[in-house]
């Protein structure tokens, strides 16, 4: 009867343990209010795909673009900082974690030591005699390890798990970004090289006009004003041409460091920036899949989780801390007996650490990780707003740019119409030259306004793509 009611006291005991190593004072996490619209009023049915639906490797049509964002991933040097952060994070958090478990270490000593016959028995103080003793000693200790009845060191496992897995989609957040970059600047280019070609014809034909208008001159048909005015037109071609040069070339240095290395060997075929088959197009969705969707929603979540887990930590640290140590061993003066059960060796102890007075220290930990929480609501509450308003903004440019793009085709076809008939009227003497100067520096500008606007548009493509948070899927 007493063995069972012994028996059932250790129940009793290890159950009462086990429901106080359940107490966690994290707050329950919610989500916060999202001050963001249910719908995106730009939104139109351009697409039927999600763009989480689509990989970049399916979603770029250019081979030389998906070649570059190829080399980009593989090779870009600050992707590679932001892998090594989430091996650090997960270290931490491994680290963290080995807290909640006892540490239990190994020892093995062997002493030998020679004493004088007079240091164990007086009596014998006139003998030169010694002894010599052996010890030998093995033990298996554990250091202090908390009982954790409180949920302090699990909260603190929690919080470096939360922060490991913000690592995570901070480099995807990273990731993402690498591939709108490198297509940013890859349209960029494009347009710069199809504003070169343009240039560079316009030149040519201009020196031709202007070769044609020295005859005329040196024939005495017409002034030096037209002479004058034919040679401005090439000089502001050539300007043109040497700025969309320069431009084009720091753009292309500036791709270089993206991609991470230089580029080796003849890369793949392009596609023209007024090609349709540049991309797809993309359902916008709602902003709500947003949350699930945009890897840097998901790190302000985990980071906010992990503020959560903090106060946990911090509101545990009011309560008693209660420690075990303990350790077994054999210790004998002959190796061969050191193993028998006589010479076996152990001790059990407890800790109980109990705040009582310290300033207030607790208390404003308690506060620093209280706002800090506060701090990370607001913080991803204007991501979400900053998410939400990038998708818009995308939205209205993706409707806007082609009404631009159809208007500026519209003006590139007038513009060259009206620069025929100034010819043709200043060859019949109808017109002075300014006529014609006027005519073909305005189409010069149209066509050039054109490709910057077909090359902002795909810009603004991509940056949709971006904002939805596209790019990983499968191709």
């Amino acid at each position: 009867m007493e063995a069972r009611v012994r028996r059932e006291s250790v129940v009793l005991c290890l159950a009462a343990c086990c429901a106080l190593a359940a107490c966690n004072h994290a707050p329950t996490y919610r989500q916060p209010d999202l001050p963001v619209a249910e719908v995106f009023d730009a939104a139109d049915p351009a697409g039927s795909r999600l763009a989480t639906e689509i990989g970049w490797q399916s979603f770029f049509g250019d081979p030389q673009l998906r070649f570059l964002i190829a080399s980009a991933l593989a090779n870009n040097r600050d992707l590679v900082a932001s892998v090594a952060r989430i091996e650090q994070a997960r270290a931490q958090y491994r680290i963290q974690d080995a807290a909640r478990l006892p540490q239990v270490n190994a020892n093995a000593d062997a002493s030998r030591t020679q004493a004088p016959l007079s240091t164990i028995d007086p009596e014998l103080a006139n003998t030169s005699a010694s002894v010599i003793f052996n010890q030998y000693n093995v033990q298996a200790a554990m250091a202090s390890y908390e009982l954790d009845f409180w949920g302090r060191v699990s909260n603190l496992s929690e919080a470096a798990r939360r922060r490991y897995l913000a690592t995570v989609e901070g480099e995807r957040s990273f990731r993402l970004s690498l591939i709108g970059n490198v297509a940013a600047s890859y349209y960029s280019i494009r347009a710069g090289e199809e504003g070169i070609d343009l240039a560079q014809h316009t030149v040519a034909a201009r020196r031709y006009a202007l070769e044609i208008a020295k005859l005329r001159l040196d024939a005495g048909v017409t002034s030096t004003v037209d002479y004058d005015q034919a040679s401005i037109l090439v000089t502001q071609a050539q300007t043109q041409l040497a700025e969309l040069q320069r431009t084009t070339e720091q753009r292309r240095s500036q791709l270089l460091v993206l991609v991470g290395k230089p580029v080796e060997g003849p890369l793949p075929p392009t596609r023209a920036i007024e090609d349709p088959g540049q991309f797809g197009e993309l359902d916008a969705g709602l902003p709500s899949a947003l949350l699930v969707n945009r890897p840097d929603v998901l790190q302000a979540e985990q980071q906010l989780r992990a503020a959560n887990a903090d106060i946990g930590a911090a509101r545990a640290a009011f309560f008693p801390r209660i420690a075990l140590t303990g350790n077994l061993g054999f210790a004998s003066a002959e190796l061969g007996d050191l193993f028998k059960s006589s010479n076996q060796a152990w001790s059990v102890g407890g800790l109980v650490s109990l705040p009582i007075f310290d300033g207030g220290q607790r208390q404003a930990q308690l506060d620093v990780a209280q706002a800090r929480r506060d701090e990370l609501v607001a913080l991803y509450q204007r991501t979400v707003q900053t998410a939400f308003s990038e998708v818009s903004e995308a939205l209205i440019g993706r409707r806007r740019y082609q009404e631009q793009i159809a208007a500026q085709e519209a003006a590139v076809l007038a513009q060259r119409r009206l620069a025929e008939v100034a010819e043709l009227r200043y060859e019949n003497g109808i017109s002075i030259y300014l006529e014609v100067v006027d005519a073909r520096r305005n189409l010069f500008s149209a066509e050039q306004q054109l490709i910057q606007l077909r090359a902002t548009a795909l810009q603004n493509g991509v940056s949709l793509y971006v904002a939805l948070g596209g790019g990983f899927a499968g191709p």
